[in-house]
């Protein structure tokens, strides 16, 4: 059986450990014996479409090696959505020259939701267009919101980096809560689904500890509960330390922090809810505050990754070589919880119809009645997610990344192809 060349790419927000995803689709292809190449679309799907592919076979096993400590999207990431058949023909007709031309009959998409339901639209091109080609996504985001799969690989480093953050943060307050600040808030990362916020509350091991409060998007938000709130632990601990997630949002649905604008995927842009809590608790309680986004590097901070979660990552990756092994199509590789008091954790398989534009949500078990915190419930669940701290080797007390040569695959179609 003559052999197929792959296609990879990364979509949407990367990770601290989406390279590790990679890394394991290259190694575990590598292998193969029904694998050719492996091609990687520059700036993801994108990448596809304009025949801008990088031939990861001129990279050493030492560099693809040292994917797995190299935080960001290796081989670029983009947001870019493709659209119906129906709606927009050119592009799959257009995605189908460009496989051909280079020989490609598996396709792997490394993304969060809107990835999933790309790669299912890819996998139907055979069947709607004659060309046959092996569609497999593979779980990324820290969101953790895909459904399914018990965690989504990102996660893990994202919780675990949120809740040493916080913790560390609120040890600084305390110390100058008596004459200085006396309110500290965190934004996390989140726009529909609280998991990232629910993780800052592993930070709290005993009454008193930070955080005191946690906005989840799930629950409503209620100005006079939330003030009382924090009055209460400003008079009772001296200090509070809230983490908020950026998708928090009134009894109607709007975003306490609509910015007005959407990105490609057609989600509403957040334009910062910590200054708009940190106003609103100045303005009617006159506590002085401090506030921070930790943004792009709480989803970076492979320094602090969880190995748990880079296991995970890099499992998935070989896990989805191995279904196209396997001749299956449309399909995830899902990460399965063992029974048992012992964590433990295998890989599954899950159809892309069960995975595509669904969206995991924190059940309201894993809130306590309040609306403001975690309850032992979701403690269980975020606890293993954090264990362990993946290596990082360093040279000069700086972090040591992977640096690809990125060799360009020569095009072999006319014309451009314009977005």
């Amino acid at each position: 059986m003559a052999r197929k060349n792959a296609f990879y790419a990364q979509s949407g927000g990367v990770t601290a450990v989406i390279n590790a995803s990679a890394a394991g689709v290259i190694e575990a292809a590598r292998e193969s014996k029904l694998i050719g190449k492996v091609y990687a679309g520059r700036n993801g799907i994108i990448g596809a479409l304009t025949e801008d592919l990088i031939d990861t076979s001129k990279e050493t096993k030492g560099t693809i090696a040292a994917l797995k400590h190299t935080p960001g999207g290796a081989f670029g990431s983009c947001r870019y959505k493709l659209k119906s058949l129906e709606s927009n023909r050119r592009e799959y007709e257009r995605l189908i020259d460009v496989f051909r031309a280079h020989n490609i009959g598996y396709f792997f998409y490394n993304g969060g939701g809107d990835s999933a339901d790309t790669c299912l639209k890819v996998s139907q091109l055979s069947e709607t267009l004659g060309y046959p080609i092996q569609a497999i996504h593979i779980p990324k985001t820290v969101d953790n919101d895909l459904p399914i799969t018990d965690c989504s690989p990102g996660f893990g480093s994202v919780a675990k980096y949120t809740a040493v953050s916080i913790r560390e943060a609120a040890l600084d307050v305390v110390s100058m809560c008596a004459t200085s600040t006396k309110v500290f808030v965190m934004e996390v990362m989140g726009r529909h689904a609280g998991w990232i916020a629910a993780a800052a509350g592993l930070a709290q091991e005993q009454e008193g500890d930070a955080p005191h409060i946690i906005v989840f998007p799930e629950i409503a938000f209620n100005q006079e509960k939330f003030l009382k709130k924090v009055q209460q632990a400003v008079k009772r601990y001296g200090y509070c330390v809230i983490a908020v997630s950026e998708g928090a949002r009134y009894k109607d649905g709007s975003f306490l922090a609509d910015a007005g604008t959407t990105d490609a995927f057609g989600h509403k842009q957040l334009g910062g809810v910590a200054p708009v809590l940190a106003q609103m608790i100045r303005s009617e309680l006159g506590h002085k505050y401090h506030w921070a986004v930790p943004d792009y590097l709480q989803r970076s901070s492979r320094h602090l990754a969880s190995a748990t979660d880079l296991e995970q990552a890099y499992a998935v990756g070989r896990a989805a070589v191995a279904f196209a092994e396997q001749g299956k199509n449309a399909v995830m590789p899902a990460i399965l919880r063992g029974k048992g008091k012992k964590y433990s954790w295998s890989i599954g398989e899950a159809p892309l119809a069960d995975v595509a534009n669904v969206e995991k949500k924190m059940p309201r078990h894993f809130i306590t009645r309040d609306g403001f915190g975690i309850t032992d419930a979701a403690r269980e669940y975020l606890l293993p997610l954090i264990q362990g701290e993946a290596e990082m080797p360093f040279k000069n007390g700086l972090p040591v990344h992977a640096r690809l040569k990125l060799v360009p695959v020569e095009k072999k179609l006319r014309g451009s192809f314009s977005l």
